[in-house]
């Protein structure tokens, strides 16, 4: 029996969007059910022209913001000058070091020629040329010395219990203290499962689920490997090894737990909840624990589809595409005492990976929406500031800061922190005349998309700066609280990632095909593009203050292809010389400071497989776009982590495959066994030889 029916959700696939069959597992089809944002905030192109007088913007303009690197850019190639590799690369002839004579923006040792873009229909992981990739951990690989090796043909929830989950999204390693740089504990989520291609069509409905289920959650793993030169390989059976599934507790932190918005029949306290649902991306905090951020989770539940928080928050009165509710009350809101079950998910997960024992919490205090994820810098004065990003069509962007600061070598008071402080929403101005800024995406007249801003308090001081919301009423129905005061509707901010080396606060948006249509906003300065198909990246500068509630804010780039015609920025970079690039996704930096992306959703934008590239931000070459490695068919570039000091990187591979189906599958990556796909944890480094 076939999961979902296929060639009707082909008929919901929409410019502009990923496979519908993603879109139906991963969230529900939010997109065909319409924008869930219908409230009258003023939009961007509304307060531009009263914002002329405002002029603040990161360094005046693009010539400005360039800073001088002594010629360390190196040439500037057109892309696709490398030619890559496929699967079963050989070895190199570099001894190591990487591409020869090829230089890498601010000095960085990870030295590679841009490849070429690949078709989305090729089934192969593609890499620069002199480099090698190897899979860490796959779907299904056992965790733990007593657990059974994987079997397409025999699989249970019982053995998934105790294996790696599916479709890895955010990934994170960190060093084990003392091992020198061979041993690394490894923290991953598992954001959404695909029966279709995951199991049998003759397994039993019940079967299916427990599976399913038991898919779903997060990973704690230990890697060990001989020394940087050598990949990394998972350590079956290791001291900090561990999976956290939907039957495990996680605490409810901050002013919203234990109130009456959170309980239901099975914890009267609300307090305790049962799992993580949706976990996207994730963020590191400076006292070493990992953050998830619950995205997804409308698509799990059904609801009386009545209220106004549920409409908010895209939750309806239908099956959902599991089945879940079916079997257990809770994923029902229906039912009598599970009324608050979904209020219960869409927060900041934080876990602790060095404590296999330690119990993972959800912190309220960061509000309640589809977190993408959240990212924590250190703010000036010692608080812990997080931004986030609502991962919806014409939602919003967020920053909190901690009441209390962080205080070096204190891991039990650091792990505090998230619990209480001040929420914010942004709101941003342009400074060009809302007649040259008219969805086409060209550049204004004052050579680049800029303005300032300011961060919209929603909880300040423990007290509700909104009219009419508790601090519960914020922190449960952040959307809604979000709505009245006024904030720019976004073309689905993803990943937020403040830079340790200029503190300016990157944003990925990805995409928003409705942008301007059917009588949603139209384009404004902040999101230029109608039918906004290829998204774009926001730099912010809160100009050495990360408690200040103003900012200055640009666009680094508007992405697509412009040998396809898109109309396209890049910082004043030559367009012809960058790699095409669409669906920004995740964001990560690099030990020199250079700013690296993933990808999600470029097949239906520019025709390319997702990827991972690199993006200068500094001097003559800012806005230069290099890609590094292409995913295979199907599969969604994510997680990215840079060790560009050992010449290596690693991403996640998600949901490769995807519109493939049991017995005519579409993608064999990583094993090409000739059954079927498995999402991996991959990672890249120099081939040696």
């Amino acid at each position: 029996m076939s999961l979902i029916d296929l060639p009707l959700l082909m008929k919901d696939a929409a410019r502009g969007k990923r496979s519908a069959v993603t879109c139906a597992l991963k969230c529900a089809s939010q997109c065909a059910a319409g924008p869930c944002n219908h409230s009258d905030n003023p939009t961007f192109r509304d307060i531009a022209s009263s914002a002329l007088s405002r002029r603040t913007v990161i360094g005046g303009s693009t010539a400005a913001l360039a800073i001088a690197l002594g010629g360390t850019q190196g040439a500037f190639a057109d892309p696709g000058k490398g030619r890559g590799k496929g699967k079963g690369a050989g070895e190199g002839s570099d001894n190591g070091k990487g591409t020869s004579g090829v230089l890498a923006p601010n000095g960085s040792k990870l030295r590679f020629e841009a490849i070429a873009p690949v078709d989305y229909t090729v089934d192969e992981f593609t890499v620069a040329e002199g480099f090698a990739w190897h899979p860490v951990i796959r779907w299904g690989d056992p965790l733990f010395a007593d657990a059974p090796e994987f079997d397409w043909n025999a699989q249970s929830a019982e053995a998934q219990k105790q294996q790696f989950g599916y479709n890895n999204d955010y990934t994170e390693i960190q060093e084990i203290p003392g091992s020198h740089g061979k041993r690394a504990v490894m923290f991953v989520n598992h954001e959404y499962t695909n029966e279709n291609i995951m199991l049998p069509p003759e397994t039993d409905e019940d079967d299916r689920i427990e599976i399913g289920m038991a898919a779903h959650g997060l990973t704690v793993v230990e890697l060990e490997r001989k020394n940087k030169n050598f990949p990394y390989e998972y350590v079956q059976g290791a001291a900090l090894n561990r999976r956290i599934l939907l039957t495990d507790e996680f605490t409810l932190t901050g002013p919203a737990a234990g109130s009456d918005l959170v309980t239901t029949v099975e914890d009267p306290s609300g307090t305790t909840v049962l799992g993580t649902l949706g976990n996207c991306a994730g963020g590191l905090t400076p006292w070493g624990t990992l953050l998830s951020g619950e995205e997804n989770f409308n698509g799990y539940f059904r609801t009386s589809g009545a209220s106004v928080a549920e409409k908010r928050y895209g939750l309806a009165d239908r099956a959902t595409a599991r089945g879940w509710e079916a079997k257990y009350d809770r994923y029902d809101s229906r039912n009598e005492g599970y009324e608050n079950e979904p209020n219960r998910f869409g927060y900041i997960v934080e876990v602790d990976p060095f404590d296999p024992t330690s119990t993972p919490r959800k912190h309220t205090s960061l509000g309640r929406f589809k977190h993408e994820g959240a990212n924590v810098i250190l703010a000036e004065d010692g608080r812990a500031v997080a931004y986030s990003g609502d991962d919806e069509r014409f939602d919003y962007l967020y920053k909190f800061v901690s009441r209390d600061t962080y205080v070096e070598g204190d891991r039990a008071h650091n792990l505090t922190l998230l619990e209480n402080g001040d929420l914010f929403v942004a709101k941003f101005d342009g400074n060009s005349p809302s007649a040259e800024i008219d969805g086409s995406g060209e550049v204004p007249a004052d050579g680049s998309f800029d303005g300032s801003g300011e961060w919209l308090p929603l909880v300040v001081g423990g007290e509700s700066a909104v009219p009419g919301f508790t601090v519960e009423e914020v922190l449960v129905n952040t959307r809604l609280a979000a709505d009245a005061v006024g904030p720019t509707k976004m073309d689905r901010c993803e990943d937020v990632e403040p830079s340790a080396h200029s503190r300016r606060v990157y944003v990925a948006c990805t995409n928003n095909s409705n942008r301007g249509v059917g009588g949603n906003a139209p384009a404004d300065e902040m999101n230029p593009r109608a039918e906004n198909r290829d998204g774009h990246i926001v730099e912010i500068d809160e100009q050495g203050d990360q408690t200040s509630t103003s900012f200055a804010w640009n666009l680094l780039m508007l992405c697509g292809d412009p040998a396809q015609g898109d109309t396209t920025y890049f910082s004043g970079f030559p367009v012809e010389k960058v790699s095409p690039i669409s669906c920004p996704d995740n964001l990560a930096f690099d030990s020199v400071g250079n700013l690296w992306i993933s990808t999600d959703g470029a097949p239906s934008g520019i025709g390319y497989g997702d990827g991972l590239f690199r993006v200068t931000l500094e001097g003559e070459a800012r806005g230069r776009v290099e890609q590094f490695l292409s995913v295979p068919r199907d599969g969604e570039t994510c997680g990215p982590i840079i060790h560009d000091e050992d010449r290596t990187a690693f991403v996640s591979v998600q949901h490769p495959g995807e519109d493939g189906q049991w017995g005519d599958q579409l993608s064999y990556f990583p094993d090409y066994d000739g059954v079927g796909p498995k999402p991996s944890v991959i990672q890249v480094l120099p081939k040696r030889g």
